[in-house]
């Protein structure tokens, strides 16, 4: 692959291509990185080079992000545009002109890691005379967006955060029938009847146009005062991945490789990025999912003696799940196995500050009770 990286801050431009160069959890290697604080530097290199992904700042001076990406796209069609910005209010304009992602400063590892997981879905090509073969998918894990017939991730045209935010709702509660009030009290709590009324049709009626114009296999339907998103001929990424962990074949070396490539389904958690309230208890029960097949593989790779797989799929859970116990415990215990003492304390030590510092609580019995057991045995030594 070869990007471009065009920023007006040589610091911010430096720091990304650093961070692109390091070796990070997904096979993608760069041919060549291009870096430009000048737009109009880009955009000549683009006359005369081929690239496949561009980097965008969006606030700049004389060409701003969204106008070079238009320039950029007309040159090279076939580029994918990822803004970056400190600016979270250009999220909108930014899936508005289908850029694959959005990016905000400053850019983090793990951030940029899911948005390379992305770039690497997107980029594999579908089989030759076989490219609209592909069946549409919803995608709600990680954030909202859909895959179309070529199997190309694509992001909804939304022109207001409302509508977005109905329409995953609905997808949410497919196929069941939810009141025309529950909806008004879960978006517009504070409007009166007729404005919330009036907001509410305004989004059903987007939701609908853009079902149509995408031409997907949904339909919205109203009755007694009750809307139902009908479900059709087109696949959900959380049901999709829900049937794989649960029919997945018991672990072994044959069965490995088929876990792994489950686990690479789940990128991020139900509507992760859109931070909705009312979507944290189904966030929570995948979590549970992926925590108990997650820790099913690395307690697989512990009784082969694979430990270093063990540590960094434990390590894993660690970064998803930040505020569970599961992976700093699962470190502690494989340390105390390979005779890494340090690192069993600092675990413990990293997880008591943390429970302390955000939820006031203290590690649980089982692991207290552990430690002490473990501590008591080295210093008996």
């Amino acid at each position: 692959m070869k990007a471009i990286i065009v920023d007006d801050e040589r610091l911010a431009l430096k720091k990304l291509e650093n961070l692109l160069t390091e070796p990070i959890e997904i096979d993608i290697q760069f041919e060549e990185i291009r870096t430009f604080q000048d737009p109009q530097a880009a955009i000549e290199a683009a006359r005369n080079e081929t690239f496949h992904l561009a980097f965008l700042d969006i606030e700049m001076p004389e060409i701003n992000g969204f106008e070079l990406a238009e320039k950029l796209m007309m040159l090279q069609p076939h580029l994918h545009i990822i803004f970056v910005t400190a600016y979270q209010e250009y999220a909108v304009k930014a899936f508005e002109m289908n850029a694959l992602d959005y990016l905000l400063k400053p850019v983090r590892v793990r951030r940029l890691t899911m948005t390379m997981q992305r770039v690497a879905k997107t980029m594999v090509s579908a089989p030759v005379g076989d490219s609209a073969t592909n069946q549409e998918m919803i995608c709600c894990l990680q954030n909202l967006h859909y895959i179309d017939q070529q199997g190309e991730v694509q992001f909804f045209p939304w022109k207001t955060l409302k509508a977005q935010e109905l329409f995953a709702y609905l997808v949410m509660n497919r196929n069941k029938t939810v009141s025309k009030q529950t909806l008004i009290d879960l978006l517009w709590p504070e409007y009166d009847t007729v404005r919330s009324t009036t907001q509410l049709h305004t989004a059903i009626y987007q939701i609908r146009k853009i079902i149509k114009n995408l031409g997907l296999d949904l339909e919205i339907k109203y009755k007694d005062e009750r809307y139902r998103l009908v479900w059709g001929d087109i696949k959900l990424d959380v049901e999709e991945w829900e049937n794989a962990v649960r029919d997945a074949p018991p672990i072994d070396s044959h069965t490995l490789r088929t876990h792994l490539s489950i686990m690479a389904k789940y990128p991020g958690g139900f509507l992760e990025e859109h931070s909705y309230l009312w979507a944290e208890y189904e966030q929570e029960r995948l979590q549970m999912i992926w925590l108990s097949h997650a820790s099913e593989i690395a307690e697989w790779y512990q009784s082969t003696e694979q430990f270093t797989e063990a540590i960094l799929l434990y390590q894993q859970i660690r970064e998803k799940l930040p505020g569970m116990e599961d992976g700093y415990f699962g470190l502690m215990k494989l340390y105390a196995m390979t005779n890494h003492p340090r690192e069993v304390t600092k675990q413990y030590q990293i997880l008591t500050e943390k429970l302390k510092e955000e939820f006031d609580v203290a590690p649980s019995k089982e692991l207290e009770q552990w430690y002490q057991q473990w501590k008591q045995g080295r210093d008996a030594r």
